[in-house]
């Protein structure tokens, strides 16, 4: 041992030497490999110009490092207070995974299991068809395949509305199926909010004191809130916009609190990037204990609902994907060839994008304080195309090409509705005798009064669903919303009786590009007391 000490002695420092230059090459190349797209500002810049939104929140990580927590633009149109990395925006329907994760830690607790049914649990809980009230299981009310249209029961409370959570519950059971049970996919959004009445009777905390306590606090995220009230509270939060007429302006946010465990939590980049931390690692947290299981992580991410798969936008070629579905909480498709989890959000004024390539250890959460998804979407996939080294492609031009073309079907399809009007067809009765009360098994009464010689609509539930009825031809008339910030205007149906008496009123919206969650179309309205 002396003499080999003595003969390899003088050579240490030469090793080390090369030992340490090579450890300082790999982590520079670590670091080149991490470092976001060198045009990152100006591509986010020239997105939010083309898509006009006044501010972003923006988080990348990769390879389990924060890379990007910033705030670009400024919270409120025509105020200079900038967006900054703990401005805080509605992260909408990403919230849905966090109801998930919430449920998984039920049962990795033991107190329920993924595939028994709700009813054990909430044996209140039904739906209108008895068998898939028997048979849905916890699962089930994750992953929109329940036999429910799109967006079906949103009215309950969209716009915001006087039902409760526990009332938007119960009337689940009025609501009928679209489909037979799981053999569809359709997103829903109701069936979080049986998800949320469930970790509150089963943990025997809210919802929003579970999520805050059991899984915000854990993973650090301490800047974010679970209300969508807390939008309008003030502070270092985002302003809400949208395009009302055709001009991007201010609106009010949403704030019931009925569907917090659909989309309630408010969020910024720089609590985001914790929250891809923890997801990207399967679980772990930054003090090397876990918010959840390997097992887990594998549950939330692995398809449970197949989606059909349809063709891209020809504008935007390296969308098509070869596998799609939904696991809990998650949207899950391939992208250049790897595996994207991902899902969006959309709020009144906030819509964004959470997307993760585990394989690739990257992950890009975009918060936007305008509901343009050309804008999310045309930034998250440019730095995911930086991470994959795909080829440089203008997903800014692609998406504004798709986003005319799509605004110019709208209003193609609104013209063929006018142009297929009979203008000189008037309604078959005197205005008054539409007036009355009607009434929807699932949604509840909807009043329409003569006043000053014009018919108006008030839902009874829905404060903000006011407006005159136009008639527009025949028996059909044309719901014109007081508040134009709901850009939700409804063709309204009367159906007679042989004797000219009403026997049914349907609704649509006017628009291809209203909201799902208007689902007029679902409702029949039935008069009352006649």
């Amino acid at each position: 041992m002396i003499i080999r000490d003595r003969l390899h002695g003088p050579k240490r420092p030469a090793v080390l030497a090369a030992l340490v230059l090579l450890l300082a090459l790999s982590s520079t190349l670590t670091a080149q490999r991490a470092a976001p797209p060198a045009d990152l500002d100006q591509w986010v810049a020239r997105a939010m110009q083309t898509f006009q939104v006044p501010g972003i929140g923006l988080a990348i990580v990769k390879d389990d490092a924060v890379v990007v927590a910033k705030g670009y633009g400024v919270r409120k149109l025509g105020e200079p207070t900038p967006v900054d990395a703990r401005t805080l925006f509605g992260i909408a329907s990403n919230t849905k995974v966090f109801t998930a994760t919430a449920l998984a830690l039920l049962v990795e607790q033991g107190k329920i299991e993924w595939d028994t049914p709700v009813v054990r649990y909430l044996p209140a809980f039904a739906m209108s068809d008895p068998y898939v009230t028997h048979e849905m299981t916890v699962r089930d009310l994750l992953v929109h395949r329940s036999g429910l249209g799109l967006g079906a029961g949103d009215l309950l409370w969209w716009p915001e509305s006087t039902y409760n959570r526990k009332e938007v519950a119960d009337r689940l059971r009025y609501i009928p199926l679209a489909t037979s049970f799981r053999s569809a996919y359709a997103y829903d959004n109701v069936l979080y909010l049986v998800a949320g009445e469930l970790i509150e009777k089963i943990s025997g905390q809210s919802w929003e004191d579970f999520v805050s306590t059991r899984v915000l606090a854990k993973v650090g995220m301490t800047g974010s809130n679970v209300r969508h009230s807390a939008a309008a509270a003030g502070g270092n939060v985002a302003a809400t916009h949208a395009p009302v007429d055709g001009t991007v302006r201010p609106i009010r946010p949403f704030e019931s609190d009925n569907t917090n465990p659909a989309g309630g939590i408010n969020s910024s980049a720089e609590d985001m990037a914790t929250w891809l931390r923890v997801q990207l690692s399967g679980g772990l947290l930054a003090n090397g204990t876990r918010l959840f299981s390997a097992a887990t992580a594998r549950q939330l991410s692995s398809i449970v609902t197949p989606i059909p798969i349809g063709t891209a936008p020809p504008e935007l070629p390296a969308l098509q994907m070869n596998f799609h579905g939904y696991g809990l909480g998650l949207d899950l498709r391939d992208y250049r060839g790897h595996k994207l989890v991902t899902h969006t959000g959309g709020l009144p004024g906030y819509v964004s994008r959470v997307a993760m390539i585990p394989d690739a250890g990257i992950g890009v959460a975009v918060l936007t304080n305008q509901e343009s998804g050309a804008a999310f979407d045309s930034i998250a996939f440019h730095i995911l195309d930086h991470y994959l080294g795909a080829p440089g492609f203008d997903w800014i031009d692609g998406y504004k090409k798709v986003q005319a073309r799509s605004e110019a079907n709208a209003a193609a399809a609104e013209g063929r509705g006018s142009a297929a009007r009979d203008a000189s067809a008037k309604p078959s009765l005197p205005l008054a005798k539409y007036a009355g009360t009607y009434r929807d098994a699932w949604y509840g009464d909807i009043t329409v009064a003569l006043e000053s010689g014009k018919l108006v609509m008030r839902f009874g539930h829905t404060p903000a669903l006011s407006g005159e009825l136009a008639p527009w031809q025949h028996d059909t008339f044309v719901a014109r919303w007081k508040d134009r910030e709901l850009r939700a205007d409804a063709y309204v149906t009367f159906a007679l009786n042989p004797d000219g008496t009403i026997d049914q009123v349907k609704m649509r919206a006017i628009s291809p590009s209203t909201d799902f969650s208007f689902d007029f179309q679902d409702l029949l309205l039935k008069p009352v007391g006649r």
